[in-house]
């Protein structure tokens, strides 16, 4: 090797203009959708007065949690009412992911392992309801609530919640399934174990994060859900949170700090739940999507 070959500069690598493009734009949705979310904890802690000035001001002259501690205090109306609120979604929507997910998984799995008439047609049949925007029911279950006497109470959202949830959770836990080798719970089969003991034993423990990300699904879907539960619900001690904030707090006049404050309280649960079971949904939804 010469010393001209060994003086000489190893070449520069192109720049990948498409890779640097994608970065900026990520960059820029991250931007987007943060934003709003830091500017709503900033209102929270502002004072009403501090809230409507104009112009605006970024970061509060003085910061002030006193938001919080009134929606967390049991001791004056306003936390009696935010804590009602509270539990409530959270009732209806622990009883919806519970429900639904115990009607999926043996749905899914039926539609995964067995073959009957009809199957192929059915599966459909199931996700045609995703096809139609959920407005489109709204008078009708509004009409069937009243007729089965359940209008102002949970069990007309869980019902409901059920009706529009169920079929993404087969869909999803269905793909999850035909991931699982069949081989699996054939040598249980021959080792002795029953359809449902293979079932139980080998194909729910290897279906758990497809499980996770189900419930996290059902979850989310019921927790933020205003709609349906603004139509169903005219008693304020069975109102979710959506609707009891938008009430409480913009009836007579917009508390903006006090709506900032409730609203941020309300996003904490879901996003403690996903960062907790971030790493089962992301494979649930990974192995889910290829099937071997």
């Amino acid at each position: 090797m010469t010393t001209q070959a060994l003086d000489r500069p190893a070449p520069r690598k192109p720049i990948d203009w498409w890779r640097w493009a994608g970065r900026v734009f990520l960059t820029f949705l991250l931007i987007f959708t943060v934003l709003p979310m830091v500017w709503m904890v900033l209102t929270s802690i502002k004072s009403q007065f501090a809230a409507l000035q104009y112009p605006p001001q970024w970061w509060p002259a003085e910061p002030t949690l006193q938001n919080y501690w009134r929606l967390l205090d049991p001791s004056n109306s306003v936390g009696q009412e935010f804590l009602r609120y509270f539990w409530n979604s959270f009732y209806v929507s622990l009883l919806t992911t519970v429900i639904g997910v115990v009607v999926a998984v043996p749905a899914a799995y039926a539609f995964s392992r067995f073959r009957f008439p009809g199957r192929t047609f059915l599966f459909f049949t199931v996700l045609l309801r995703n096809m139609f925007p959920a407005v489109v029911f709204l008078m009708p279950l509004f009409l069937l609530m009243r007729w089965l006497g359940l209008v102002n109470t949970h069990g007309s959202l869980i019902l409901t919640y059920l009706t529009f949830g169920l079929p993404l959770s087969i869909w999803l836990l269905k793909g999850f399934y035909d991931n699982i080798p069949i081989q699996l719970e054939q040598a249980a089969r021959i080792d002795g174990a029953t359809r449902f003991q293979a079932f139980l034993y080998i194909v729910m423990p290897l279906s758990t994060p497809g499980i996770i990300a189900t419930s996290i699904f059902s979850f989310i879907g019921a927790w933020n859900e205003y709609v349906y539960a603004y139509t169903f619900l005219s008693k304020q001690d069975s109102m979710t949170l959506p609707v009891g904030i938008q009430r409480f707090f913009t009836e007579f006049a917009t508390d903006w700090p006090g709506l900032m404050a409730a609203t941020f309280m309300m996003s904490v649960p879901v996003v403690v739940l996903f960062l907790v079971l971030q790493k089962y949904f992301v494979r649930a939804l990974t192995e889910g999507a290829v099937k071997s």
